[in-house]
C-alpha cells in the first residue's frame, strides 16, 4: 500500500480526487502524518454500500500513515442531512440512533485499525460534544461566526429552497452549522486537519473550513470522493429487493458477493480502483482482461473476493464461494439452516411434515410437493429427461425414496428440475 508520501498519487490513479480546497493538499499530506476526518449518518445498524467508499478513504489514509476519525452523528443524525434529499427525513428517537451507531461500531472495527498508537483509528460521535451547548450558546459562540449567505449559496439548500412544496424545515436548515462545528471540534481537541466525504457533501466541507477560520483563524482542508454509482449515473448497492448492507445479517455474504460478481463490465474497473485494495498493475491487468475475454469475468470475480473478504472475512468469502459453487451444480454439505437458507433465499420454499419424511416419498411426490411440477405425470417426465435433482445429485429413477436422510442441514433439503429450477423443502 502507499506510504504518506504517495497518499495523494495512490487517491489520484484511483480517481477518488473529486473536489480539493487546495492545490498544495499533495505537498501538505506528504510533510507528516495528519488526522483525517469522515462523517457518517446513524440512520441504520448497518451502513451500506453507499457508506463504503468513504469508508474505504479512511482505511487508505490509515495505511498510508495517517491517522483516521470515524465520526457517527448522534447529534446531526437525529436531525438528518438535506444534501442530495428531496424532502425531509424521518426523524429518529435517540434510544435508536444509539442502537444503529453500536451496529455501525462493529463495522467500522473491521476496516479500520482501533489500536493505540499515531496511526490508531478514533471513533467519536458528535452527540458527546453538541448535546452540552444550550440554544443560546450555541447561536452566541458558533452562529454569529456563520453567515446565512453562505448557508443559501450552498446547493443542499438552494435546491430545497427553490422547490415551494417541500421547502425546508429550520431544523434541517441547522444541520450545515452543526456538521460544520464538527471540523472545528475535532480540529481544537484532536488536531484534526482535513475532511473527506463524497462529492455531495462539498457544501457541508467548505463550510466547516469556513468556519474554522472565522472562529480560532485555524487553516484546515478538505476533499471529496465520487459517489458510488454506475455508468449511467444510478447509485449503486441498490438491488430490487433493497439496499446492499454490510451487515451480513440483512444482507448474506453470498448476496453480497453476487452484488459484485454480477456488476456490469463498463462498471468493474471503477469499482476495482474504489473499492480493492489491489496494485495499480493488477487492476490494469483486469482491465484488459475484461478487453480480451470479458466471458470468463475475472474483474468481477476478483472484484467479488476483495470487497466480501474485506467486510465478512475468510469465512464470509469461503460461505459465499461455497454458496456460488452450489448454484453451479456443486455438493451442498456442510451448511446449517441458516447458511441454506440465506443461499437460497430467493427460490420457493414448501412444508412437508416430519413424519413424511420418515416414512420416505417418492421423488415424484417431492417434486410436486416443492412446486417445481404441476403434477406426477410433468414430474415422471422431469426425471425421464435427466432433469431431477436432489441436493444437486441427478436422480434418474421414478422410484427413488427422499427421507430424511435426504436432509442436507438441520431441516432443509435442495430439489432442482432443470438446470437453475431450485426449490428447498422444509420439514416441521
Amino acid at each position: 500500500m502507499a506510504n504518506i508520501s504517495d497518499i495523494f498519487s495512490e487517491l489520484s490513479w484511483r480517481n477518488l480526487v473529486y473536489q480539493s480546497t487546495s492545490d498544495k493538499l499533495q505537498a501538505w499530506l506528504a510533510a507528516k502524518p495528519r488526522a483525517v476526518y469522515a462523517g457518517f449518518d446513524p440512520t441504520s445498524d448497518s451502513l451500506h454500500v453507499g457508506s463504503l467508499l468513504p469508508l474505504m478513504m479512511l482505511r487508505r489514509f490509515q495505511k498510508a500513515g495517517h491517522k483516521p476519525i470515524a465520526l457517527v452523528g448522534g447529534a446531526t443524525g437525529s436531525i438528518g442531512d438535506p444534501s442530495g434529499k428531496s424532502q425531509e427525513r424521518k426523524l429518529q428517537s435517540l434510544e435508536q440512533i444509539q442502537t444503529n451507531i453500536d451496529g455501525i461500531k462493529v463495522q467500522m472495527q473491521q476496516m479500520l485499525d482501533f489500536q493505540e498508537g499515531d496511526s490508531g483509528a478514533i471513533l467519536v460521535n458528535n452527540h458527546d460534544w453538541i448535546s452540552k451547548f444550550s440554544y443560546i450558546d450555541f447561536l452566541r459562540d458558533v452562529g454569529k461566526n456563520f453567515p446565512v449567505n453562505v448557508m443559501l449559496g450552498k446547493d443542499s439548500i438552494k435546491n430545497r429552497l427553490e422547490n415551494p412544496e417541500v421547502g425546508i424545515s429550520y431544523t434541517e436548515f441547522s444541520y450545515m452549522l452543526l456538521q460544520a462545528y464538527d471540523f472545528v471540534h475535532l480540529n481544537r481537541n484532536y488536531g484534526c486537519e482535513l475532511q473527506i466525504g463524497g462529492s455531495d457533501q462539498w457544501g457541508n466541507v467548505t463550510a466547516g473550513i469556513d468556519l474554522a477560520r472565522r472562529m480560532h483563524g485555524a487553516e484546515v482542508f478538505g476533499m471529496t470522493c465520487p459517489l458510488l454509482t454506475k455508468s449511467d449515473g444510478t447509485k449503486m448497492g441498490k438491488t430490487e429487493s433493497g439496499a446492499i448492507w454490510l451487515d451480513a445479517k440483512k444482507t448474506s455474504p453470498y448476496q453480497f458477493y453476487q452484488y459484485w460478481y454480477n456488476v456490469a463490465d463498463e462498471d468493474a474497473g471503477q469499482c476495482l480502483r474504489f473499492l480493492t485494495e489491489l496494485s495499480e498493475e493488477e487492476v490494469l491487468h483486469l482491465d484488459q482482461c475484461r478487453v480480451d475475454d470479458s466471458q470468463k469475468r475475472e474483474s468481477q470475480t476478483r472484484l467479488a473476493q476483495e470487497v466480501t473478504q474485506m467486510i465478512h472475512g475468510a469465512s464470509g468469502l469461503a460461505k459465499a464461494e461455497k454458496a456460488t459453487t452450489i448454484f453451479f451444480g456443486g455438493a451442498i454439505d456442510g451448511l446449517d439452516d441458516e447458511d441454506l437458507g440465506q443461499i437460497f433465499s430467493d427460490v420457493p420454499s414448501s412444508q412437508v411434515p416430519r413424519a413424511t419424511l420418515e416414512q420416505g416419498i417418492s421423488i415424484l411426490d417431492a417434486l410436486v410437493a416443492a412446486k417445481l411440477v404441476k403434477s406426477k405425470g410433468e414430474a415422471r417426465r422431469t426425471v425421464a429427461q435427466g432433469g431431477a435433482y436432489l441436493n444437486n445429485h441427478r436422480i434418474e429413477n421414478e422410484e427413488h425414496r427422499v427421507s430424511l436422510e435426504d436432509l442436507v442441514s438441520q431441516t432443509m433439503l435442495v430439489l432442482r428440475a432443470g438446470k437453475k429450477r431450485y426449490a428447498l423443502l422444509r420439514t416441521i
